[in-house]
């Protein structure tokens, strides 16, 4: 049995020739696939929000499907909020609303009107650190510090909500938080510091 071979130029052609048969598909397709995302696709519904945000007022435009990671990154430029998975599995984006650790990549901006919001960049009072974030300076509780933000975050939770009576309970309940340099060490003696004043 001869085995068949095929030339570059029988490539070329074939490939010219199914280029061309796409570009004669016609409009009325085109139409059709459009009537079908416009029935069937929601449009965007874009709301006014009352935002209060490192107990500043905001009051901004924004899509009702908008996270409050992104509308405070793209919106607000607000950028200490990471976003790291964006899947709510690292805790880059760990914010507080009324007091409580959230991961504000999966909670909707429209969801939180009306509710004290901090990020990091509220913890701090003016050129005065928060406690943890001087613990973390102190106790080399980061490395690149991409995480840092929303691991100080849920420290400052963790010793709210006060679980750091041993290292195990700190580390399970910020286990909810990665670090890719693997500063654990420095983050749970960070805590540790802030949680015995």
């Amino acid at each position: 049995m001869e085995k068949q071979t095929y030339s570059r130029r029988f490539f070329l052609s074939t490939s010219s020739m199914a280029a061309a048969a796409v570009a004669l598909i016609p409009g009325n397709v085109k139409a059709f696939y459009k009537n079908v995302k416009k029935r069937f696709i929601p449009a965007k519904s874009v709301n006014t929000l009352s935002l209060t945000i490192n107990q500043k007022q905001y009051t901004v435009q924004a899509d009702t499907r908008t996270t409050l990671l992104d509308l405070l990154r793209e919106q607000l430029q607000l950028t200490g909020s990471k976003k790291g998975c964006d899947h709510g599995q690292c805790g880059a984006c760990t914010v507080h609303v009324n007091g409580e650790r959230v991961l504000s990549c999966l909670t909707l901006a429209a969801l939180v009107q009306n509710q004290p919001i901090t990020t990091i960049e509220g913890l701090a009072e003016g050129d005065q650190l928060h406690p943890m974030q001087q613990a973390f300076i102190e106790c080399d509780g980061f490395q690149c510090g991409y995480c840092t933000p929303g691991q100080i975050m849920s420290a400052v939770a963790c010793v709210k909500e006060g679980h750091t009576h041993s290292v195990e309970e700190i580390k399970e309940f910020m286990s909810g938080n990665l670090c890719r340099c693997g500063a654990y060490n420095g983050i749970v003696e960070s805590i540790q510091k802030v949680a015995a004043r």
